[in-house]
């Protein structure tokens, strides 16, 4: 299964491939032992990077679910004043251009915020990525009243965030939202009443690796 939002990547890939590889039958034959073998080790690694398994998400509304494949670079304690206005801890994971990059909602109940906000391209893993990145943010208010913020951002070699989600909706942990494309980085605050699952250095699925429990205040 391959992510829809990867399609148009895809038939551009394989038409550029295929509109080489025809150009190359008219060159020597020893082009195309070259030629051929790139164009297909390209036309499989943009089917790879694309790729959107399916996942199995736990059946437990209280508990905070990876939104994105990665590595968990950062975690860390912050103010955060934005939507939660209160104090928060900041799990930040990286993803490589090896990972899957399809993301899935962390945490069911209403998308009280979302913002968009264009900016640069430094490398994912750096702290400065959060506030200047390209990047989306989305505010979930979970059923027990308790505030959750996560964030798209660019890498350095992403240049594009897609989400499919509005303002109003109410969300569905596991269900997918969006991608981004070609290296990145999810942030994921939680308020300080949540009791974390992670540590850095964690590998993260997304849909079924847990961040936190959700309890009440």
């Amino acid at each position: 299964m391959f992510a829809k939002e990867g399609f148009p990547t895809i038939i551009v890939v394989f038409i550029f491939s295929i509109s080489v590889g025809y150009a190359v039958t008219y060159a020597p034959v020893w082009v195309g032992y070259i030629i051929y073998p790139l164009l297909a080790v390209l036309c499989s690694l943009i089917l790879y990077f694309f790729r959107d398994p399916d996942r199995v998400t736990p059946n437990d509304s209280n508990l905070l679910i990876s939104p994105a494949d990665g590595k968990v670079v950062l975690i860390q304690k912050v103010e955060e004043s934005e939507y939660m206005n209160a104090p928060a801890t900041q799990i930040s994971i990286f993803l490589s251009p090896l990972n899957v990059h399809v993301n899935r909602n962390p945490v069911s109940g209403l998308l009280e915020y979302l913002t968009y906000y264009p900016g640069k391209y430094l490398m994912a893993w750096e702290d400065d990525a959060s506030e200047l990145n390209e990047r989306a943010h989305f505010g979930v208010k979970h059923s027990n009243g308790t505030k959750i913020l996560y964030k798209q951002i660019t890498g350095f070699l992403a240049r594009r965030i897609e989400y499919h989600v509005k303002e109003g909706d109410q969300l569905k942990a596991g269900d997918r939202f969006g991608i981004m494309k070609f290296g990145s980085r999810m942030d994921v605050l939680v308020p300080d009443h949540c009791d974390i699952k992670v540590k850095k250095g964690d590998n993260t699925i997304a849909g079924e690796s847990i961040l936190a429990v959700i309890h009440s205040k």
